[in-house]
């Protein structure tokens, strides 16, 4: 048996050494600056059909050094599961998991009249993630979590150097989270291969001053597990879920679903019916809340809700700006999850730190509308243009604003005044033919 398990590490091994970056699932490199370099370490990334491809890892350049996004722990965890519950297939590059009892497969079963669901099988965590993790409570402490926009090259492929700007802005006027793909930072348009990379990138060059919160959520439970699991091998402190859309589950399928990411590690729940048309009632999350991974709710449904949750001692953020305010200061929220934060990050600190502030409350409201205006991020995306922050190209559908919207926001920066907005160039009103529309990236 040892020798059996001998010969195949070293056909595991071997195959990763051989192995050149595939075109196709691969394309890390695709992600702005990334560079491919030569390594010997693999990444696991999951096929369809339970199938498992080794791919040659791509190590990043950033802030002048260069990180690799998985370390030894999780080499030495990955050559261990290849040698104790994979099998060889095809010419030395595919392998599936062996139907042999190494791996212990347990299903979902209906027990009316409550939902009770085992959690399917999960991919071993390293031990270097496990131990790096960030505490609930200091994730629950975040007051003020940026969810930070994605910029894109005129290819449409992710722009790092704009990226990097403009997360270092954020770190730099006080922000204390950033919050990757996202809605605002267009997971919806990304392949989860480009999600789980900008995750591992972020932690990799700003892990060490601000909390990462990676978005995981799909409606797809099986999904929604891979990339949890994903996310945490590659560093982020707390993953958010949305409630499974479009294809909807019932209520006790709510608690089933997110019981099975909530035994990977440190979840918040994201409450926003106006995008799932399903609202997760208070029921649920009162029983989910009895898990200890449960870090809270981003909710954006209204502050009676949130006073709600925090009455039962539930942490809760906001996911609308408008009503951060006076979800912080009178109905107990922790703080916000923030559209604006990519625009006026001081002073959305200022908002969420130094006590009731009416008065710059009522001056940003207009920005807040704004930024509404149409479904997020559309007008992040275009205000964030004309300040010169990121390139004008917007991945389809997305579209940018009308040039009336534009030349609004031109006036609400000189309003608010341009020295609180993020960069240094002056605003400007872009041109149609300034922004390019990138259908197939």
């Amino acid at each position: 048996m040892l020798q059996n398990q001998k010969r195949m590490n070293a056909v595991c091994m071997a195959s990763v050494q051989r192995r050149r970056p595939s075109p196709v699932r691969a394309s890390y490199d695709n992600l702005g600056n990334m560079h491919i370099a030569n390594a010997t370490e693999a990444i696991l990334v999951a096929g369809t059909n339970g199938i498992v491809d080794l791919l040659s890892l791509t190590v990043v350049r950033c802030s002048n050094r260069v990180g690799s996004y998985l370390n030894s722990s999780f080499m030495a965890t990955l050559k261990s599961y290849c040698c104790n519950s994979m099998l060889l297939r095809g010419p030395g590059s595919v392998f599936s998991r062996s139907n042999a009892s190494t791996c212990t497969k347990r299903n979902s079963y209906w027990k009316p009249p409550q939902a009770s669901a085992s959690n399917d099988f999960h991919l071993p965590i390293s031990s270097s993630a496990v131990k790096n993790r960030t505490s609930i409570d200091d994730i629950r402490s975040l007051r003020l979590i940026t969810a930070v926009k994605t910029p894109y090259l005129p290819n449409g492929q992710v722009d790092l150097d704009a990226y990097d700007n403009l997360v270092n802005m954020q770190i730099a006027d006080g922000v204390e989270g950033i919050l990757v793909a996202g809605t605002t930072g267009e997971g919806q348009l990304m392949t989860w291969d480009e999600q789980i990379m900008l995750i591992a990138h972020t932690v990799n060059c700003f892990g060490d001053k601000v909390k990462v919160v990676g978005n995981a959520g799909s409606n797809c439970t099986s999904e929604a597990i891979k990339a949890t699991e994903r996310g945490f091998d590659v560093g982020m402190n707390a993953a958010l879920h949305i409630n499974p859309y479009y294809g909807k589950t019932s209520w006790d399928g709510l608690v089933a679903h997110y019981n099975n990411v909530l035994s990977i590690g440190p979840i918040i729940i994201y409450n926003i019916p106006s995008r799932t048309n399903q609202d997760i009632p208070p029921s649920v999350v009162q029983t989910l809340a009895q898990c200890p991974n449960l870090v809270g709710v981003k909710e954006c449904v209204g502050t009676e809700r949130i006073k709600q949750y925090t009455d039962q001692g539930i942490a809760v953020w906001t996911g609308i700006d408008k009503i951060s305010h006076d979800a912080r200061w009178e109905f107990g929220a922790v703080g916000v999850q923030s559209v604006a934060g990519n625009l006026i990050p001081g002073l959305m600190r200022e908002l969420m730190f130094e006590g009731k502030n009416p008065t710059l409350n009522s001056k940003l409201i207009p920005l807040f509308d704004w930024l509404s205006s149409e479904p997020v991020p559309i007008a992040l995306n275009t205000a964030l243009a004309q300040l010169g922050i990121i390139k004008p190209v917007f991945r389809l559908p997305h579209v940018p604003l009308p040039v009336e919207k534009r030349i609004e926001f031109v006036i609400l920066v000189k309003k608010i005044g341009r020295e609180h907005f993020v960069g240094q160039k002056d605003v400007q009103v872009l041109d149609d033919d300034d922004f390019i529309l990138v259908g197939r990236y």
